[in-house]
């Protein structure tokens, strides 16, 4: 195994880790959006509302992590912590796709006609099977990420296929979670909408475009990772990481935050 830490390597540099200001600035910014998921978690208990207080306090941990990274020397030169940054910020995708799968599937209940039944829609609803991918997914890249640093060329080279393959199943789910929310979309389009008569907030009438939005959102961070998974100093290069996957995450989690969005415990269908 790897040395865990070396005086003349500053492992987080060498990746790409640079910038304090925008790893601190992202902490900040999540700050609020922990706050508002744990306090609608207490009023309004739901599963979206719980799993997005999950993500936020792991995107906290982890971007106070990563400015530790990057203006610590000797944190910076501690491998052990480098891999815990980079597992935190794959295991914490789980929690922002599950909440909008499971968003589009509480709000398709809601509507008044019956979903298509072709195999396609059948499968992307067996919430079961779709946590079991992800969870999958999630156990794929851990593993990888820590072969990846391991010393073996042969482990090197594992991880590495490991992290592709966990990235590859986590674009599939998002690809299916943004066809879900389109069939949604269509199926509101030709209901009546009787169901928004009880709810007329902002979030209930123009959640489909908000969902639409999370999807593409999800879809342009996930589409980046699987892009340069082969090549680790692009995917660490703060100049497009943060555009491109850092920036996504927090614009979806701010739209989760849309009042009136995620449908009340009890309007849901038992």
């Amino acid at each position: 195994m790897a040395s865990t830490s070396n005086p003349d390597i500053n492992f987080a540099h060498l990746i790409g880790y640079h910038s304090v200001a925008a790893a601190v600035i992202f902490a900040i910014l999540y700050i609020p959006l922990l706050g508002w998921f744990l306090f609608q978690s207490l009023r309004r208990p739901t599963y979206v509302h719980f799993v997005l207080s999950f993500f936020c306090s792991i995107r906290v941990a982890g971007f106070i992590i990563r400015a530790l990274l990057a203006g610590s020397d000797s944190v910076g030169h501690n491998l052990n912590v480098l891999i815990a940054d980079q597992i935190l910020f794959g295991v914490g995708f789980f929690g922002l796709l599950y909440s909008a799968y499971t968003l589009v599937l509480d709000r398709e209940s809601l509507v008044d006609i019956a979903p298509p039944t072709n195999i396609i829609s059948s499968l992307t609803r067996n919430r079961k099977l779709f946590r079991l991918a992800m969870t999958a997914a999630v156990a794929i890249g851990i593993t990888g990420s820590s072969m990846s640093q391991d010393s073996s060329p042969q482990s090197v080279n594992t991880g590495s296929t490991l992290r592709k393959i966990s990235a590859i199943i986590f674009l599939v789910l998002t690809v299916l979670q943004a066809y879900q929310t389109c069939v949604l979309a269509r199926m509101e389009m030709t209901s009546s909408g009787a169901y928004r008569h009880d709810n007329e907030s902002f979030g209930m009438k123009n959640g489909i475009f908000i969902l639409v939005a999370i999807s593409l959102l999800l879809l342009i961070r996930e589409a980046f990772s699987v892009a340069t998974i082969g090549n680790l100093a692009k995917q660490n290069n703060e100049h497009i990481w943060y555009p491109l996957l850092a920036l996504p995450e927090i614009l979806a989690v701010v739209l989760y935050a849309t009042p009136g969005l995620v449908p009340p415990r009890a309007e849901l269908p038992q």
